[in-house]
């Protein structure tokens, strides 16, 4: 038997107790009702219509199934701007702007950069580089046509222009060279049981896994890389919390110098990279 429909916010908040954090629960409601944060603390006796109550009691049961909030609302916040996302494409995480403010800051001398997001996926990353630095020509590249076509929604929702490329990695790329090559590529590996546990059942597992110890594209993008990158061009990869030295190591053995590596907010090494 279907659970009856809240007919306030105070309710609605009540029914998801238990059943899905509180955090999610806010944010669901205030989607669903146009409510505020605000509004949601001081009345809680708000009437809910029908039509939003109805659409709270489905995502709610959506996400107390699992499904991420991201694909639920179909976007996700990234630098300031709303992605749409999908099945299709990884969803967008806040450990990943530091991706975008080190290219930034690698390219502030740059009058007119070149710059390429390999495995763009919503084009969150290429995408926010164009807007930040609009002097730049950005190039992003996906082998999912599906990704391909959220990424270049995207762009055109927010008015950026990405020369988007459908391929594996550099296959698409012959003579194209590059100031700053940037990815965030999978690399969690096969087994991990991660893999089968919270949002990240929800997201392509070609966007999350890369051999057995998650490093296989990696070391493919670091093998690849100097072929496409301007003299003193600059890589910048993000990966897994425990594979900066892995990276690092895989850095030098290309000839890459300044190899370094920089930590997330919350402390973790999120991103390693070097120059030619």
């Amino acid at each position: 038997m279907s659970p009856q429909l809240p007919v306030n916010l105070g309710e609605a908040l009540a029914q998801a107790r238990g059943r899905i954090d509180a955090v999610d629960a806010r944010v669901l409601l205030r989607e669903a009702s146009g409510a505020t944060a605000a509004q949601l603390v001081a009345f809680a006796e708000r009437a809910l219509q029908p039509d939003a109550a109805q659409r709270y009691a489905e995502w709610l049961e959506r996400r107390a199934a699992g499904e991420p909030i991201a694909h639920i609302l179909g976007r996700r916040e990234f630098y300031g701007r709303p992605f749409r996302v999908s099945a299709a494409t990884l969803i967008p995480r806040p450990e990943t702007e530091l991706l975008v403010e080190l290219a930034l800051h690698q390219l502030n001398r740059v009058e007119h950069p070149r710059i390429l997001d390999l495995g763009t996926g919503s084009g969150a990353i290429a995408v926010s580089l164009a807007l930040e630095c609009p002097g730049a020509e950005v190039y992003a590249v996906d082998f999912s046509p599906a990704a391909i076509e959220i990424a270049q929604n995207n762009a055109m929702a927010l008015g950026a222009k990405v020369n988007f490329l459908s391929g594996s990695w550099f296959s698409p790329l012959a003579g194209q060279y590059f100031d700053c090559i940037v990815s965030n590529p999978p690399y969690i590996a096969e087994a991990d049981p991660h893999l089968a546990q919270g949002d990240l059942r929800y997201e392509p597992i070609t966007a999350l896994a890369s051999g057995s110890d998650g490093l296989a594209d990696l070391c493919h993008i670091i093998t690849h890389a100097p072929a496409h990158l301007e003299t003193n061009g600059w890589l910048l990869l993000e990966h897994g919390y425990d594979q900066a030295e892995a990276v690092r190591d895989l850095l030098q053995d290309a000839g890459f110098s300044g190899v370094h590596s920089w930590r997330d907010l919350a402390g973790i090494e999120r991103v390693s990279g070097g120059h030619l």
